[in-house]
């Protein structure tokens, strides 16, 4: 609801898609920045307490919004008070790099094993749900009652959390660090770079995430100036991409803990055809149709990679594994810059179409590589082979 809010309500102040690249930007500095401090911090204290003083931050800004709106400062009438929202997100990507390696690094702490790729799909079907509502809600609530209705939701809801995550177990850090955070960030790196199977992973997420990220900054051209649907034509894109992404966790969280490699791979070649075929369409029914596969593609990319990064991590390393993750989403908003820049020199469908393209070009030949490699009665496919078709030996079975 907040993106759809925040989005529209730039474009609509400023009229620039560069201004949306800004403050895509302006979110995804403090998230490059700080991620691997955040994966380090929550390697060493409560990540339970990380979670809630997080809520409580995005409780604040979003209060924070809505009132600039309520006096009258944050509206299309005074054009110069995008800064707010440009200042705003770079506080939203602080408080993310801080907490998000938390979030997700907490998941082995309160489930077994087995159980973790179930759990990641069960978070990712609440956040589909909301996906699914959300943006559709949000719509409605800004033609009907204005932007700053958005804002004190979102504020409410972020009480809620604040509630829930309270309810936590009370766990504590799995080891005692005697190192400085620098010498953490770097003893992370080292333990990722010196284990393949990881870093593939990894290279895979983030290249993924870079490549079609940028397309929901732009979303508000789009529904403004191609679709011509206004921004409740906005929400219901963005519902439709939650109705496929909640499909595709109810499949993923009924699934047993197998080949989640390969959808890995798949999640993203699905991904990168529905963006390259929305990014081009001007027929509404083709490009709702689109969206649901982008939400599937991306529910599958999101859960199996976290999944795999879950269970092939050191548990002492695991919030500066999950860190790197948290990263590739800075990265996106530095794509979604450039995509800004881009949109305003050759249009918004060239651009989001030709990040897909390329993306989806390597995924495709990744996947064709793991085809090659199916080996042992479950045809489970290897993931160190990717780069290496030719190579038997020593395979890492990242998709059992």
């Amino acid at each position: 609801m907040e993106m759809v809010a925040r989005t529209y309500l730039i474009y609509d102040i400023t009229g620039s898609a560069a201004k949306l690249g800004i403050m895509s930007l302006a979110n995804a500095i403090p998230t490059i920045l700080f991620s691997l401090v955040g994966g380090a911090i929550a390697d060493r204290l409560s990540k339970k307490l990380l979670i809630i003083v997080a809520q409580i931050a995005m409780m604040l800004a979003s209060l924070g919004y809505g009132i600039a709106v309520n006096v009258g400062y944050l509206t299309p009438a005074h054009p110069e008070s995008w800064w707010v929202l440009v200042v705003g997100s770079a506080l939203l990507g602080t408080i993310t790099a801080m907490s998000m390696p938390a979030r997700q690094a907490i998941i082995p702490e309160l489930v077994r094993p087995e159980h973790i790729m179930n759990a990641v799909s069960l978070g990712t079907l609440g956040m589909s749900l909301f996906q699914l509502i959300g943006p559709a809600m949000a719509g409605i609530v800004i033609d009907g009652f204005g932007y700053a209705a958005i804002f004190y939701i979102m504020a409410g809801l972020n009480a809620f959390g604040i509630i829930f995550a309270a309810l936590l177990p009370r766990m504590k850090p799995i080891q005692v660090h005697t190192q400085s955070v620098l010498a953490n960030i770097k003893d992370g790196l080292k333990y990722m770079l010196g284990h393949r199977t990881i870093l593939l992973i990894l290279v895979l997420f983030i290249a993924s995430i870079i490549m079609a990220m940028p397309y929901q900054m732009m979303m508000p051209v789009f529904a403004k100036d191609i679709l011509k649907v206004g921004v409740s034509g906005q929400g219901t894109l963005m519902s439709v991409a939650g109705f496929g992404a909640l499909a595709a966790a109810l499949v993923l969280a009924s699934m047993r803990p197998k080949k989640r490699g390969a959808i890995l791979l798949l999640s993203n070649l699905l991904l990168g055809l529905g963006l390259i075929v929305f990014a081009f369409s001007v027929s509404w029914p083709l490009s709702i149709s689109m969206m649901v596969l982008v939400g599937i593609g991306m529910t599958g990319n999101n859960t199996a990679g976290a999944a795999l990064m879950q269970v092939y991590s050191d548990p002492l390393y695991l919030g500066r594994v999950m860190s790197v993750m948290s990263m590739s989403w800075g990265l996106s908003g530095v794509g979604a810059f450039f995509a800004g820049i881009l949109t305003e020199q050759i249009s918004a469908p060239w651009t989001i179409g030709g990040l897909a393209m390329p993306g989806r070009d390597i995924i495709r030949r990744l996947y064709l590589c793991f085809l090659v490699e199916k080996t042992g009665l479950n045809e489970d496919l290897q993931l160190r082979n990717v780069f290496n078709p030719i190579s038997t030996k020593a395979r890492y079975n990242c998709c059992i």
